[in-house]
């Protein structure tokens, strides 16, 4: 299934699978279904079909059957107990990305075209002090659309912050810092975050790759095993 892309910006003991191709031929749970929606448009079906696809690899990776994966409050994906996780879909591309928890707190990737935003979408997403790191990197490293990888990189964020918040993470929540050398990124978050066991949620690191026409974000937190 894929070349596993995604797994070169994940740490170990993360179960990943990726794919170039829509992967219907799977039945759905009938959690799923109703996650999914009688109306939904063929678009939105390839996509979630194809996104369990990848979620029934990944978790049997980890050595675990094929489980309903129905969504949350917000579309979320719901993992089976003792699993963190995370989904993306974008044209041509989709990825899934599982860990125990005793691997990862959590986990949130994201997959986008290599492409500049459409007109008026950075300002919604970007800080100021972001919007100069953006035209510092863009002179580096001209070949990659550094507005769409700011997207992507908050949207792997907010993947990861949600399962552990229960609450929404605006763009303008966090602030982002770009080390183009490690293709890594922190986000540092500007509003109180949660707790994770004793210590208070204060940013969260993440990985980059940019390839085939392809921007890749993914974020974790490992689990503390003192």
């Amino acid at each position: 299934m894929g070349r596993r892309v995604i797994e070169e910006i994940l740490p170990a003991g993360v179960a990943a699978a990726d794919t170039h191709e829509d992967l219907l031929d799977i039945p759905l749970f009938p959690e799923e279904e109703r996650a999914l929606g009688r109306g939904a448009v063929d678009k939105r079906r390839r996509e979630f079909i194809t996104g369990r696809a990848c979620a029934r690899e990944a978790l049997r990776q980890l050595g675990l059957s094929s489980v309903a994966i129905p969504a949350g409050a917000r579309g979320e994906p719901s993992w089976p107990a003792g699993v963190v996780g995370s989904i993306t879909h974008c044209a041509g591309y989709r990825a899934c990305a599982v860990a125990r928890t005793e691997t990862l707190v959590t986990v949130g990737i994201d997959a986008e075209p290599n492409e500049q935003l459409p007109d008026g979408v950075l300002k919604e997403i970007a800080r100021a002090e972001e919007r100069e790191l953006l035209r510092e990197l863009a002179r580096c490293e001209p070949s990659v659309c550094w507005d769409r990888l700011l997207f992507s990189a908050k949207e792997a964020v907010y993947k990861a912050w949600f399962p552990l918040a229960e609450r929404w993470l605006g763009f303008e929540d966090a602030t982002l810092t770009v080390d183009l050398a490690r293709g890594a990124f922190e986000a540092r978050l500007l509003v109180l975050g949660p707790l994770v066991g004793t210590q208070r949620l204060g940013s969260l690191d993440g990985r980059f790759l940019v390839r085939d026409g392809l921007v890749l974000t993914a974020v974790s937190l490992p689990s503390r095993n003192d």
